[in-house]
């Protein structure tokens, strides 16, 4: 149990699809381990990895351009009360309210990631801080 501990794991990959992988099982092995999470743990381990790995393939693919010498930060930090997920990239940003309200298809290309984040968690920003851009996702765990 957690006991009001902030619990942090703060993780930079370089800019590369090869570690969402990696990055969504230590989304699912977090949620595994919040024991005041009174829903179904298996259900939240299934949904930080999505959330992980579609919030990480756009932070590489369209903030970072796919550039080989910039980095991801995933800051994941737990509590009893809620689990909030930061993505940083240093792209130029965009209107993620805007993303978020335009209809997609199953065969459109883009968008549906930003869609799913929305409908798994509890709570949406994004943010600028310094040089970077900031994807905050909130999933309250009571």
């Amino acid at each position: 149990m957690l006991m009001d501990r902030r619990v942090e794991i703060d993780i930079t990959v370089p800019n590369q699809t090869k570690y969402l992988g990696m990055v969504g099982r230590i989304g699912e092995s977090m949620a595994h381990s919040l024991k005041s999470y009174q829903g179904n743990r298996r259900e939240l381990a299934y949904h930080l990895n999505l959330v992980l790995t579609e919030a990480l393939a756009n932070a590489i693919r369209h903030a970072n351009a796919g550039d080989p010498d910039k980095d991801v930060r995933i800051l994941i930090t737990a509590s009893d009360q809620d689990l909030i997920i930061d993505v940083f990239d240093q792209g130029q940003g965009f209107d993620i309210e805007a993303v978020a309200k335009v209809r997609t298809r199953l065969k459109d290309e883009g968008g549906r990631g930003i869609q799913l984040i929305y409908k798994l968690m509890d709570k949406v920003e994004y943010l600028r801080e310094g040089n970077s851009n900031i994807l905050r996702m909130t999933k309250y765990l009571r």
